[in-house]
């Protein structure tokens, strides 16, 4: 990645939380339960889920930087769904904590030099990373929700019932 491409996703990155506010806001609270399929999250799952992932992505980082060619894990998404029963945490909670986790490693990135963003070490679903690999994914991670949030509102939106109430 180029020093110019890295600016750009340090960006976007640092812009996630009020993407993500932002998009929430479009869809009625109401629906946030709401689920397509069986095999689909619901916006409230997403909302924590987005939590979740960002405390791996806080420690991932700091041992990309702190502890180079270490090793960091992958996680079961679905399973910590089920087993954490996404739908009993509060979406406010999870984004609270999604906002405090992404704005104090945004603040630490900006700080990085060209050399840091080369180190990485070895995810254990991905294989070989860097900094600059795990910065394009959660760069991406909170768009890529908000699309995946957009699409259950659409399906929500088709139903016979939303029409009905809208």
């Amino acid at each position: 990645m180029t020093p110019a491409e890295r600016r750009q996703q340090i960006a976007l990155y640092g812009d996630a939380y009020r993407l993500l506010t932002g998009a929430l806001d479009t869809f009625p609270r109401a629906m946030w339960q709401f689920r397509p399929a069986p095999d689909r999250w619901t916006i409230h799952e997403i909302v924590v889920h987005i939590a979740d992932s960002e405390a791996n992505s806080y420690i991932r980082c700091r041992k990309f930087i702190a502890e180079p060619g270490s090793t960091v894990l992958g996680y079961d998404e679905m399973g910590w769904a089920t087993a954490l029963h996404y739908h009993d945490q509060s979406p406010d909670d999870a984004l609270a904590l999604f906002r405090h986790l992404r704005h104090h490693t945004y603040t630490l990135i900006q700080t990085l030099d060209d050399a840091a963003w080369a180190q990485g070490g070895h995810h254990t679903e991905a294989g070989p990373m860097t900094l600059d690999d795990w910065l394009a994914v959660y760069a991406s991670h909170i768009p890529d929700h908000i699309a995946q949030m957009q699409a259950v509102y659409a399906d929500w939106q088709a139903r016979p019932e939303a029409q009905a109430s809208g």
